[in-house]
């Protein structure tokens, strides 16, 4: 079927990102002209639906030059994105100096997902120079502003003391309000404290919750994680976590 928008019925990007949930073709074409009427919002999810093929053609290449439509315009998250093109090599050169350019101007104006990919750059020396107490302030920020990825990572430094004090209770409060947050990296840090803890069914509970939501790459270490645990429940879930990753690793083959 064939959707039609014209000039005046324009939408919105919360009603576009509502419209590609129900109707991906349809959307396309609504994202396209509102890109083109200079919608910032458009801009960006139309570089996205292009990066991902979703409901038109994927085209990496054009979709890093809306991006950089988007970002010239003041758009963050384009400007995110722009980074993560750029450090994957999604439609350009892959280049980590780069990304990371685009990452810090994100993140210096308050994108919490640019602090989160900048953090990663700087606490792996990747693009840039290596600093661990840069990127943990970054991780701090990006925690502060409610990005569960960034909670579970200040939560490791935290429980480790890298780079500052240790503090355990910090650290366990920030896997909790992680995983709490829907990061399955998170889930897995919460549910093996509850576990050490002695709150056994609550523990395993979010450490299911993490291999539900957890990709191949995930799965595999956490398995190998769990056959290392000194409790006899994690080795047996290290089992399920096998599970699951096996029946990824086919899907993707597939």
């Amino acid at each position: 079927m064939s959707y039609q928008l014209r000039r005046e019925e324009v939408l919105d990007g919360d009603q576009l990102k509502a419209m590609l949930e129900e109707s991906p073709a349809r959307a396309a074409q609504a994202i396209l002209i509102a890109a083109r009427e200079g919608v910032l919002d458009a801009q960006a999810l139309l570089g996205q639906i292009l990066l991902d093929g979703q409901g038109i053609e994927q085209d990496q290449p054009l979709a890093v030059r809306w991006f950089e439509i988007a970002a010239k315009g003041g758009h963050l998250m384009a400007r995110n994105m722009l980074g993560r093109c750029h450090e994957h090599g999604w439609g350009c050169t892959e280049d980590a100096s780069v990304a990371a350019g685009h990452y810090r101007i994100a993140a210096d104006a308050g994108l919490d997902w640019a602090m989160y990919n900048y953090a990663n750059l700087l606490a792996t020396g990747r693009g840039v120079s290596e600093n661990q107490a840069d990127a943990l302030l970054l991780y701090r920020r990006a925690a502060e502003l409610g990005h569960a990825k960034s909670m579970n990572l200040l939560g490791r430094y935290l429980e480790e003391g890298q780079h500052c004090p240790a503090n355990p209770e910090a650290a366990f409060e920030w896997y909790r309000r992680s995983a709490e947050g829907g990061d399955f990296r998170g889930q897995f840090s919460h549910g093996s404290v509850l576990v050490d803890q002695g709150r056994t069914e609550e523990g395993l509970m979010w450490l299911r919750k993490a291999m539900d939501l957890g990709h191949s790459v995930f799965l595999q270490g956490a398995a190998h994680s769990l056959l290392q645990a000194p409790h006899a429940c994690l080795q047996a879930l290290a089992n399920e976590y096998g599970e699951k990753y096996n029946q990824l690793v086919a899907g993707e083959v597939s």
